[in-house]
């Protein structure tokens, strides 16, 4: 068994700070950014377009993470204190309200530009795991999202949360969300005779959904929330909307595939 007493705080000059959650959004992005143009984007009309894109997303993940978080996982506290809703540093993001506002961003950009939106998320959706799983590294050195009580051989003991040993839950989900979901992607994509538009963003929707699933069955549910319908937690009752959504769209595109 381990111990979690990571510094959250990776470069501090004097009383500013720049946090490891920070540079995993920034990290993630780039690096999404440079795969993208680099080996993804095949069409030249959206590889003019992808940069404008990338600024409208950043600002869609931002709004959408924090206003799902609002919403889904904190909604009464946030409405007795409407100010804090304004007050990101201190933590609250959601990442189904941060691909919620992705998608949202996306429709609204390619209707604007006359294109098919699930050309440019097909690409979001290779990249994503990249960013997810640099998300969760952070997560675990903040001691955040952590994981239940455990006996394992490998269970972590978070210091600043409490002497307990527990499922390191934030490294599962950088695995299978990030690593393993990267892997299923790229097979996907380059093995798989279906290129039509959407087709990725239905395997991406799905696997995420599944891995996320599972996943919280071994992850503290949020204390203010606790278990829910069928002792779900919240994020096992949005992973199903989403897994549901996922595979509806991988058959679809299967159908327009197999008609033609």
């Amino acid at each position: 068994m381990f111990i979690n007493n990571f510094d959250p705080v990776a470069i501090q000059f004097f009383s500013l700070e720049i946090r490891w959650y920070s540079l995993a959004y920034i990290f993630g992005i780039l690096v999404g950014w440079f795969l993208s143009k680099r080996f993804f984007i095949l069409d030249n009309k959206i590889r003019e377009k992808f940069d404008d894109y990338l600024t409208l997303i950043i600002i869609a993940i931002i709004l959408g993470g924090r206003l799902g978080y609002v919403l889904f996982y904190n909604p009464n506290y946030y409405l007795d204190n409407l100010i804090d809703i304004f007050k990101i540093w201190q933590g609250g993001m959601s990442f189904h309200g941060g691909l919620i506002g992705i998608i949202v961003a996306t429709i609204w950009y390619s209707k604007k530009n006359d294109q098919n939106p699930f050309d440019y998320l097909d690409i979001v959706a290779l990249v994503a795991p990249i960013g997810i799983f640099f998300g969760r590294i952070s997560n675990f050195i903040n001691s955040e999202l952590y994981g239940r009580v455990t006996e394992i051989p490998w269970g972590i003991k978070f210091i600043k949360v409490d002497n307990l040993y527990r499922h390191p839950s934030q490294l599962y989900e950088a695995f299978f969300e990030g690593l393993v979901l990267l892997m299923i992607l790229l097979y996907v994509r380059y093995k798989n005779k279906t290129k039509l538009p959407g087709f990725l963003s239905g395997i991406f929707l799905s696997f995420y959904s599944l891995f996320r699933f599972i996943i919280e069955f071994f992850r503290e549910p949020d204390q203010q929330l606790g278990y829910l319908i069928l002792n779900l937690t919240m994020g096992q009752i949005i992973s199903i909307i989403f897994f549901i959504v996922g595979i509806y769209l991988i058959i679809a595109k299967y159908e327009v595939q197999r008609k033609h």
